[in-house]
Order: structure tokens, then sequence, then C-alpha cells
């Protein structure tokens, strides 16, 4: 086993400013950790957000951290996977032994709350790198705890693969986990990007009707449909809670899942409910976000609920080998996700382009 290993990294030193590829050395694997050479890292809205400085962390750090890959080398007490495995690699990390892990929500773990970790890799110079999201995967390597990785077939394609550790399950596992949206109900998606698609899809598997994408661009809105959204409302082209109260028969919707990071929208989805109806929040806002704020007595006299979804409230072991089940029986759409695969060379391309708004997930190739 070596001790140390060198390999090359897309860094952000400053906020704003373009990555640098840059050699790094990574250390070695210790007890329950594996180290995973990266083949695909697709581009997640929260990785254009760390990397202009809207979340809390510093610099210089790694980010990416929907990836997949093959396991290289394992520590001497990971049982779970073995060196060759193909492998998704996920930010939830887990002890499988706190209160949250056993009672079935180990994307709340209370041991493994740590979302920058120190020490895992170095520069040149022998400065810290930081690995965000406990991934890093603008990187040759990943070094992760074995809890972290998801086994799949050799045959599935790792570009897809890639998609299925964050922005997938979040989307999908917000409407089947989190709300658990009962057949026949009506839902409604606010932000059809690579999120709320997945939201809409959920929203298929689970029997929804009507199903109504909101978005402010007309493109989006034809995307959902595509998607299996039955109807789609033009935010910025006319009254939107209007519009969804008229293709619900006046009454609202009974569910609503907001997958933008705003408050005027997740305000705005919480008056596009039905009495009872629920509001699920699933993107996170930046820090420069105004607080929401919301007519409290409204709680009591319509019963209206309003809740968080984190990470799709998912089981990787689960809920991962279901998407892949339902994709295999051609239930769900993944290969229509990924907009453009750009060399690891080409990053800050990849970047602007998911940055400019021009794809749903743009997926970084390593060699």
């Amino acid at each position: 086993m070596k001790e140390r290993i060198e390999m090359e990294a897309a860094v952000c030193r400053e906020f704003g400013g373009p990555l640098v590829i840059e050699a790094l050395t990574m250390r070695a694997p210790q007890d329950d950790e594996v180290r995973v050479k990266v083949v695909a890292t697709a581009i997640c809205h929260s990785d254009l957000h760390d990397i202009n400085g809207d979340f809390p962390g510093g610099v210089p750090f790694v980010g990416g951290h929907e990836t997949s890959g093959y396991v290289e080398e394992i520590g001497a007490k990971v049982t779970g996977v073995q060196v060759g495995d193909p492998v998704i690699v996920s930010l939830l990390e887990s002890c499988r032994k706190c209160f949250y892990c056993v009672t079935g929500r180990p994307y709340f773990c209370e041991t493994k709350v740590t979302y920058d970790v120190h020490g895992t890799l170095t520069d040149q110079k022998g400065e810290d790198i930081i690995q965000k999201a406990r991934v890093g995967g603008f990187a040759e390597q990943v070094l992760v705890h074995e809890s972290q990785l998801v086994k799949i077939d050799p045959d599935f394609p790792m570009d897809v693969a890639s998609l299925l550790a964050c922005g997938v399950t979040t989307g999908y596992g917000a409407v089947v986990n989190r709300a658990k949206v009962p057949p026949m109900s009506s839902v409604v998606v606010i932000g059809t990007g690579g999120v709320g698609l997945n939201s809409v899809q959920g929203a298929v598997i689970c029997g929804a009707n009507p199903i109504i994408a909101v978005d402010i661009l007309d493109s989006k809105l034809a995307r959902a449909k595509e998607f299996g959204a039955t109807h789609g409302v033009n935010a910025k082209a006319g009254d939107a809670v209007a519009a969804v109260r008229g293709l619900t028969g006046g009454k609202g919707a009974d569910y609503a899942f907001v997958t933008v990071g705003s408050s005027a929208a997740m305000q705005q989805a919480f008056t596009m409910l039905a009495k009872r109806g629920t509001a699920v929040m699933v993107g996170i806002p930046p820090a420069t976000e105004p607080p929401l704020s919301l007519p409290a007595g409204e709680f009591a006299m319509t019963e209206k609920t309003l809740t968080g979804g984190y990470m799709g409230s998912i089981c990787l072991q689960v809920d991962i080998p279901g998407i892949i089940a339902l994709y295999k029986a051609g239930r769900y759409k993944l290969d229509e996700l990924i907009a453009g695969r750009y060399p690891f060379s080409r990053i800050n391309e990849a970047l602007e382009s998911s940055k400019a708004g021009e794809a749903l997930r743009n997926v970084v190739l390593f060699d």
C-alpha cells in the first residue's frame, strides 16, 4: 500500500474564479476508507454555489459530489466493496450505529456532520486542500468512507451512474420517500432543472395527476412534459397561483415541491396548496437569500404543511438500485438528463455551460 498517491484535481483557489487543474497528493485509505479512481463526475447546481462562495466554507478546495468510478484501494476494515468494483460515490456518509442510522434515516447520521474534509489532500507546497462535500469528485481519485459507496453492475454506463449520487435521488426521493404522494394526487413542481425533472418523474411513478411544472422558461416547461408533466405554467407570463388553481378545479395542489433555492418560490408554493396540502422545500437557498415569511394563521385555518426534503430522504443501498431497476425497465429517464460530456481538461467550460442554464447535467469525464 502506497502511503501517498499523486493525482490531478481541479482546485478552487478563489471564489468566483476558474478552477485550476494541478497535481495533488492524497493519503492512503485508513481502516474503513476506500480510494476510488474517478470515471465521471456530474455538475450539480450546488457545486456552482460552492465555487461562487454562496455556501459556508473556505478555499482552496476540490468540489464535485456526483461521482462514479472503480475501487482502487481499500482500508483494512472495509468489507462492502473490493478492488475493481464499479461504484457510485455519494456525499452521504453514515456510521450505521446512531439513532438516525438504525431507524432508517442514514442521511441524518449524527456522527458524520463534516461537510468539508481536511487532511486527505495536499498540494505541491504541502498546503491542505479541502475535500468538499466529503467527495471532491473534480479529481482523478477520491478518498471516501465505504458507507458512501453503492456497487453497480459492470455494464451500467458510468456517466449515467454519476447522476444518481445526488440530483436524481434528491428530486425523486422528495416525492416518493419524503412526501409519499398517493395516487391521483395533484402535484406542482417549481423549478424544472436537473432536480425538478426528477421530482416530476417521481410524481409519475407515484401515479399523481395532474403534474404541473412551473418555471420561467417555456423551453424548460416543454422538456418537463417530456419527463411526464401534464401541464406547464410560465411564472413570468401571468399569475402562476391562479393558473395552478385553475388546473386543480379551483382548490389548489395537494403537493408542491420547490426545487430551487428561493424564498419567493417557497412562499408561492405554500399559496398554491389546497387545504391540508403539503409543500416540500427541496432546494437549498444560498446564505444571502432573505428569510421565508408566511401568514401564521393559515397553518391553523387550512391545515397546510410546510416541510423540508433533504437528499431525497434516501437509503443509498435501497433507492439507487431501485431507480436503476426502473431505468432498465424503461420507466425512468436518465440518459436524457445529460446535456454535455466534457473531458476533465475542459471542466471550466462545463461549469460555465451549467452556470448559464444551458444544461440539465453536464458530466466531466476522466481518462
